[in-house]
């Protein structure tokens, strides 16, 4: 009978996919019914449950949840007191932080955030932008949206406060972007109590670990490679590598393999330069987790 047990919360709504899709290739099966808030978690040691980003900070501040992942703009916004276990750049559409922005009509005579004085400004993230204009000295109207905020400009308010990856929505909406207000990534972060404690501090280490090791192989790949003595130095050359490739003799005296973990933007031109050099029966293989 398992005793200990982590109480993990994990963001309901567009990170839900990816943060799933993330644990599967840590090792962990989560799955979830569309009507459920308590995902299924095939580890034993593991009591997960769904809860929109926006509220898993107050949640973990308060101990309701041992830890879990949310927006470092959520921890932020909510002025919560946590622990940081890890950052994890990763979002709904890509491994890239996303912004919080100001925008405004693409036919506002505003381009600059001094112009905002008296103005009224919608936005989900009221603490984040209050913060941002008192940086800049500037006092203005700051109204919470519920949703569509990009709807309400000109029309509702004279700017808007909104999260972006691309920025497509934005410029779908007739928006463009005056300033960045946050960049933020996703951080998985604990309870001061639960990381003092040791078996629960152990099994979070050892999800962060985990999961790191997850989002460093998304951008990579597992080169490997023959090639014959008298091109070896040539190959080797041409070849990153995390710390150096792997080489091993073959039953060939006079032929070796070799193997590097390599970034997979560099690949397409890593591959002939390497059969120029001379390497034979080149393969390439996606990565689940790599732990430095």
């Amino acid at each position: 009978m398992t005793t200990n047990k982590l109480v993990l919360g994990l963001p309901k709504g567009s990170l839900q996919e990816a943060t799933f899709a993330m644990f599967k290739k840590a090792g962990y099966a989560v799955t979830c019914g569309s009507r459920s808030y308590v995902p299924q978690v095939d580890d034993p040691e593991i009591a997960a449950r769904l809860i929109r980003a926006q509220e898993i900070s107050r949640y973990v501040e308060n101990g309701l949840l041992d830890c879990g992942l949310t927006g470092h703009d959520w921890i932020c916004e909510n002025g919560s007191d946590v622990v940081e276990i890890a950052e994890l750049t990763y979002a709904k559409q890509g491994f890239r932080p996303v912004r919080w922005v100001l925008a405004v009509p693409n036919d506002s005579p505003i381009h600059d955030v001094r112009q905002l004085a008296g103005k009224r400004i919608a936005t989900e993230a009221v603490g984040l932008t209050r913060a941002y204009l008192a940086r800049h000295g500037v006092t203005a109207e700051v109204e919470f949206s519920w949703g569509a905020t990009e709807v309400k400009a000109p029309d509702l308010v004279d700017a808007i406060v909104e999260i972006t990856e691309t920025g497509s929505s934005l410029r779908a909406n007739n928006l463009r972007i005056v300033d960045t207000v946050l960049e933020s990534t996703t951080r998985f972060i604990a309870h001061r109590a639960a990381w003092a404690n040791a078996w629960k501090r152990a099994k979070m280490e050892q999800i962060a670990l985990l999961l790191k090791g997850v989002l460093l192989a998304e951008a990579r790949v597992l080169l490997k490679l023959n090639v014959a003595r008298t091109n070896l130095d040539a190959v080797l050359a041409q070849l990153p590598a995390l710390h150096a490739p792997t080489v091993n003799g073959l039953s060939d005296r006079e032929w070796f393999s070799v193997e590097t973990v390599v970034e997979e933007r560099i690949v397409r031109r890593l591959i002939p330069s390497l059969k120029t050099a001379g390497a034979e029966g080149i393969i390439e293989i996606a990565l689940n987790k790599v732990v430095p």
